[in-house]
């Protein structure tokens, strides 16, 4: 039996179930052979491309240029930075040995004899190859800035792994630069980080909180981390993206200066920043229901598609010449169009495919069409259906689409308004957490202890110290003491 003709598990009796059967109904990605490993599928890494393409230009647009550097790292760079290391080791796979060797009975195992000198650290993430070669390319204060970007992939040995929120291999984008001011950095920083939050708004639909990591949560070796996290429609919070500024930490470290304007030797200033496929998952919790995939029309690889139902003879060859021409007129006005002529399937499975596969808008033709000159659109996200005359197809599909995309982060936005609550007690905080999940703004006496002591007992985190809000005076709601300061806690994928 096909997967289409198949009903998903419902979000409301078992989330976990309903994300999995979804990724696998829209063939978006199967487990590889490797533990914790993925195959995206044509039609996961057709989004993907959209979303790398989109972000790729918005990227280019503010200086950076992208450039490639190898996966292996020799683990000795990273044991120049030891805060680095320290926040990668428990994560990071190591080469050890360059050669396999075959027995006479055919078993293949490591050789002994061809043990490497140095072992290769597989990229889990790239500051400790970058900066070495920063330390050959920057001389002088003319030198800089450098503003880089790679498209790579990486490799965390993952324990608990799920498709796209947590794999042992996954693909993403890293930016570092380096800079002859701490100011400069900072100021690259955060445009870096309203990039992402611009392009997820813009054209993923998807609504963010933006802040600061604290210092337990930040990024190994960095002086400040900033964050934008998502809520998902389970009430759990998904970080989205980061921004770090790394201060003179990776530069002291390996050894990087330069010669400022009064010729003094000092160390360049330096970020980085990163999303990834963890992407792919946010766009699945945050717009899907119940039928599939809803892709925000800006995304989507098919825009539209276009299913012809000819059930009356002799209108047969007129709907299939009518579904070709606006097949044609779509594709002339920029509309990226499928068109699904084929007859291994009935139409009500084709709309349940494409229903599944998040197709945002779908438009039908059929023998009374012929007659009437009318087309039939059904909206993807509310499933609305409209009948109208071929004359409007044009206007009215891009109107939809409009709609469509608005709709989706209007209705994400308000979801997430819906779930974020303040509280001033923490026997408030444990039943929230508890009952409804979602996001929880609460005073914070800014300390570790109490950060930890949070977590341990409800197992939320502090996903960030929000940047939109006014100093607060109250009590931290676990310690008691008077702070002004206010996190914004979940528990998190």
């Amino acid at each position: 039996m096909s997967l289409f003709s198949q009903k998903l598990p419902s979000r409301k009796k078992n989330y976990s179930d309903w994300y999995n059967a979804l990724i696998k109904a829209a063939r978006l990605a199967e487990p590889s052979f490797a533990k914790g490993s993925m195959v995206m599928l044509e039609d996961g890494f057709k989004i993907w491309e959209a979303i790398q393409g989109g972000l790729d230009k918005k990227i280019k647009e503010t200086g950076h240029n992208n450039v490639y550097f190898p996966m292996l790292i020799p683990v000795s760079l990273f044991s120049r930075e030891a805060s680095h290391i320290a926040g990668f080791a428990p994560e990071c796979a190591v080469v050890t040995h360059y050669r396999l060797q075959q027995s006479g009975k055919g078993e293949i195992k490591v050789d002994p004899d061809a043990k490497l000198d140095v072992p290769l650290v597989v990229r889990p993430t790239s500051e400790a190859i970058i900066w070495p070669h920063f330390s050959k390319w920057i001389q002088s204060y003319r030198d800089l800035p450098i503003l880089i970007n790679q498209w790579a992939n990486v490799v965390r040995w993952e324990m608990r792994t799920r498709a796209f929120l947590r794999t042992s291999e996954f693909l993403w984008q890293e930016g570092h630069t380096a800079h002859a001011s701490a100011e400069e950095a900072k100021e690259e920083t955060m445009k870096m980080l309203n990039v992402y939050i611009k392009f997820l708004k813009e054209e993923m639909a998807m609504p963010v909180i933006a802040g600061q990591k604290t210092v337990q949560e930040q990024f190994s070796g960095a002086e400040a981390t900033y964050t934008i996290e998502g809520l998902m429609q389970d009430g759990k919070a998904l970080q989205l993206g980061t921004s770090h500024f790394l201060g003179q930490n990776f530069a002291k470290a390996l050894g990087v200066t330069f010669s400022n304007e009064k010729g003094e030797a000092v160390h360049p200033w330096g970020t980085s920043w990163g999303v990834t496929t963890r992407l792919m998952g946010g766009l699945i919790m945050t717009h899907g229901d119940d039928q599939g995939l809803i892709i925000p029309p800006k995304l989507a690889p098919h825009q539209v598609v276009i299913i012809p139902i000819p059930t009356e003879e002799r209108y047969q060859e007129a709907v299939l010449a009518k579904v070709d021409w606006f097949a044609e007129e779509l594709k002339a006005a920029g509309v990226r169009v499928k068109l699904d002529n084929s007859n291994r399937h009935q139409p009500g499975w084709k709309f349940n495919h494409y229903e599944c596969k998040g197709v945002p808008l779908r438009v039908v033709v059929g023998s009374r069409d012929i007659v009437q000159d009318t087309v039939e659109l059904v909206r993807r996200d509310t499933h609305e259906k409209v009948t109208i005359r071929v004359v409007e197809l044009i206007e009215k599909v891009k109107e939809l689409l409009t709609a469509i995309q608005e709709n989706l982060y209007n209705r994400a936005l308000q979801r997430q308004k819906e779930a974020t609550r303040e509280v001033t007690t923490f026997a408030d905080f444990q039943e929230i957490i508890k009952r409804e999940r979602g996001f929880i703004l609460a005073h914070w006496d800014g300390t570790t202890a109490t950060e930890l002591a949070i977590k341990e007992a409800t197992q939320a985190t502090i996903r960030c110290i929000p940047f939109a809000q006014e100093p607060i005076p109250g009590n931290c709601i676990y310690s008691g003491k008077p702070t002004t300061k206010r996190a914004l806690f979940a528990i998190a994928y």
